[in-house]
């Protein structure tokens, strides 16, 4: 009781904190805003071009120059097959207005089976200013935040505040050469602007006229202006055919086109000379367009976000506390709990001194510290070298749960006694930690931290994906902050005092107590065996259950008296290795998930697919990342995502329920999770066509999801 009114009250004094780490994820670290902007991939700058002084009618120009390193891009308005635009969002003082982006000519950037379109080296986004004749201060402030995707092999969500004060008199022509680039560059229109395009199926017949004499018989790329449109890298291979001064070109429509637009900017380029020539049209497009979707499937996933940039103190302190609050709660978990609650009770014992008590605690903190640590570093070693893994992922092994599966069966079985074989096992591992508590705490704590892992608390879902998206230092302190919530209350047990005066006495009840815990830990086997289930077929469910069952026995048989117990182990040892002999052909022929599958008739199996083609019906859409090992998925299905008031309303605004099962390992949904800034399970998306993706909270309640629900309409 202690503990849990520790926590009620932290929780109140921080609840105002605790909301942060769950909004977004966090921004870049950053000092006060200025006109330059610097990562380690990028330097980004305001600039400002005005010749002749900031006047009415005099030419003003404000730009954002992003200097990249050597193999880093970002892209053009129109992305390509993955990536984000550079977005600008100006703050100008009363009377000055900023006008359309002037792009520079963007270059086609094979990335896989995709190609995208944008910058590398130095760019400038610039947009015209105009000064209105009421415009008269001496000195105008301009703020811009600025939001790029800047891209490698990796790609880093980037974002940007900057402030530039100017006087207005002077003339302000320190980047002139910059911005006279950029001017001279802008594409050309053609005589006649509008042109007639017409649809063929699957895609959109170019006729282009009006092009120089000097361009023509040269190859040429097409950049449609509106994204999945047309399909990227138009031109990249094979430059079109020129037919008596026609530019000719079938452009296959975009695979992910889920518009009808009647017209369209199209930019034609020329980039063999230097710098690139470029041309624009606008296209009248003419027929019907197939239905979308019907295009053939992208071949490859979108390029999927991983930060790496550093967080700022106040986000990283709030996901430092959200783990912390995480970890706490994992206590209790009911994975966690048999294991929390046996030694708590191994504290009551009279033989055990003040300091033999506070050495218990400790050596449970630090096994669940460095076990933390180590399963963190794992993950984010297997990361770094291409795996796509998240938290809890141990127990997307078969052979794991199997083996966990095992260890509390034998757990069970020690509470009951039948480990204790004649009291006295004095090679054993048993009579080890008997005497020595030190060493079985630690083992303990690693163990907590084994079987806790995958239980994603409520506060910790969204500390532990940012942990992932951080620089390798700052995301182990996260986890280091969620191992010390998790090793709390029982070191604070062990190290207070007080606390013991709270436990109750020794007596025969300790006995009745140990024994009555072994049926949590049995309870735990059922839902570990409940998991492998859904992970391989019920023929290796029966053949691991058969395995418990003659693990059990021979531990029974430790306690005969010989010669009978000796024959007696001997046929349980024949047993074992029988089955084992048996079950290879069900091992190998282990099934692998269907992922187009689903197990409920009202649920359908989730795919990027199928939520963009919901997107293109204008259909919401409801996703579940879930798998059978996580706990607190099971408890909200049956809590919130089975209850017939958010069924029926789900059924009345016609939401599609999808469901991504994580319970074995699957990259797509990994990407998925990743993109979202998550890590674990459980995590609930309700998005809408023309909405950003709403992540509700881990511990989901009917009230919550009906409040999402009606905030759609």
């Amino acid at each position: 009781m202690g503990c849990m009114s520790l926590f009620k009250s932290f929780f109140k004094k921080h609840l105002c904190v605790l909301w942060l780490s769950l909004g977004h994820a966090i921004a870049l670290a950053q000092a006060a805003p200025s006109a330059v902007v610097q990562t380690p991939q990028v330097r980004a700058e305001l600039q400002v071009h005005a010749p002749q002084g900031v006047k009415p009618g005099q030419p003003l120009w404000l730009g954002l120059q992003l200097q990249h390193q050597v193999g880093w891009h970002t892209y053009w308005r129109n992305p390509g097959d993955s990536g984000l635009a550079t977005q600008m969002q100006w703050q100008l003082p009363k009377g000055m207005t900023a006008g359309e982006t002037l792009w520079p000519t963007p270059r086609m950037i094979p990335v896989g089976n995709m190609v995208n379109h944008g910058f590398e080296g130095s760019v400038l986004l610039a947009v015209p200013v105009k000064v209105s004749d009421t415009f008269a201060p001496a000195e105008m402030e301009v703020r811009l935040q600025a939001d790029w995707l800047v891209c490698k092999q990796e790609c880093i969500p980037q974002t940007g505040q900057f402030v530039l004060k100017l006087p207005v008199a002077s003339s302000l022509a320190e980047h002139a050469n910059a911005f006279d680039t950029l001017l001279a560059a802008q594409p050309v229109g053609l005589t006649p602007a509008r042109q007639d395009a017409s649809l063929d199926r699957q895609q959109l017949l170019l006729q282009i006229q009006g092009l120089p004499a000097d361009a023509h018989g040269k190859p040429l790329k097409a950049f449609a202006e509106n994204p999945e449109v047309l399909a990227s890298g138009l031109g990249l291979i094979g430059g079109g055919e020129w037919q008596n001064g026609v530019w000719r070109m079938p452009a296959p429509l975009h695979n992910m086109r889920s518009t009808e637009p009647r017209e369209l900017g199209v930019l034609l380029v020329d980039d063999a000379v230097t710098p690139a020539r470029s041309w624009r049209v606008t296209l009248n497009i003419q027929g019907d367009w197939p239905p979308a979707g019907a295009s053939t499937p992208p071949t490859s996933s979108p390029a999927v976000v991983n930060s790496t940039a550093s967080a700022a103190w106040p986000g990283l302190m709030s996901a430092l506390l959200g783990a912390f609050l995480g970890g706490l709660l994992l206590n209790l978990m009911p994975c966690v709990l048999p294991v929390l609650a046996i030694k708590v009770l191994s504290l009551t014992k009279s033989s055990l001194t003040p300091l033999q008590r506070k050495g218990i605690g400790t050596a449970y903190a630090l096994g669940v510290l460095v076990s933390m640590l180590a399963l963190a570093l794992l993950v984010m070693g297997l990361r770094a070298a291409g795996a796509q893994l998240g938290w809890g992922f141990q127990l997307q092994s078969p052979w794991l749960v199997a083996s966990l599966a095992l260890l509390f069966t034998l757990i069970a079985l020690n509470l009951w006694g039948l480990l204790e074989w004649q009291g006295n096992w004095a090679g054993g591992l048993a009579a080890h930690m008997a005497k020595h508590p030190v060493v079985d705490a630690f083992l303990s704590g690693v163990l907590a931290v084994i079987v806790a892992a995958p239980c994603t608390a409520p506060f910790m879902g969204a500390s532990v994906g940012v942990a992932f998206t951080l620089p390798a230092w700052q995301g182990l302190l996260i986890f280091l902050s969620l191992g010390l919530g998790l090793a709390l209350p029982f070191t604070l047990s062990a190290w207070l005092p007080a606390t013991a005066a709270w436990l109750p006495k020794p007596g025969a009840w300790m006995q009745v107590l140990r024994q009555t815990l072994a049926f949590p830990m049995l309870l735990t086997v059922v839902w570990l065996l409940w998991v492998f289930s859904q992970q391989t077929s019920a023929e290796a469910v029966a053949l691991l259950l058969a395995g418990l069952i003659l693990v059990g026995g021979w531990v029974w048989s430790l306690g005969l008296a010989k010669p009978a117990g000796q024959w007696v182990r001997a046929f349980f040892i024949a047993s074992l290795c029988g089955l084992v002999w048996l079950s290879q052909p069900v091992w190998q022929a282990m099934p692998t998930p269907d992922a187009s599958a689903s197990k409920d008739d009202l649920w359908q199996a989730w795919s990027p697919q199928r939520v963009e083609q919901a997107m293109q019906k204008q259909q919401a859409v409801f996703i579940d990342f879930t798998a059978a090992w996580c706990v607190t998925c099971q408890v909200n299905k049956q809590t919130t995502l089975r209850d017939p008031r958010v069924l029926k309303a789900f059924a009345d605004q016609d939401v599609l329920l999808l469901q991504a099962d994580w319970t074995r390992q699957d990259p797509v949904i990994s990407q998925a999770l990743n993109a979202l800034g998550r890590s674990g399970v459980p995590v609930y998306v309700l998005q809408a066509p023309g909405k950003p993706p709403q992540v509700l909270s881990e511990l989901l309640s009917p009230d919550l999801v009906l409040k999402a629900l009606a905030d759609l309409n």
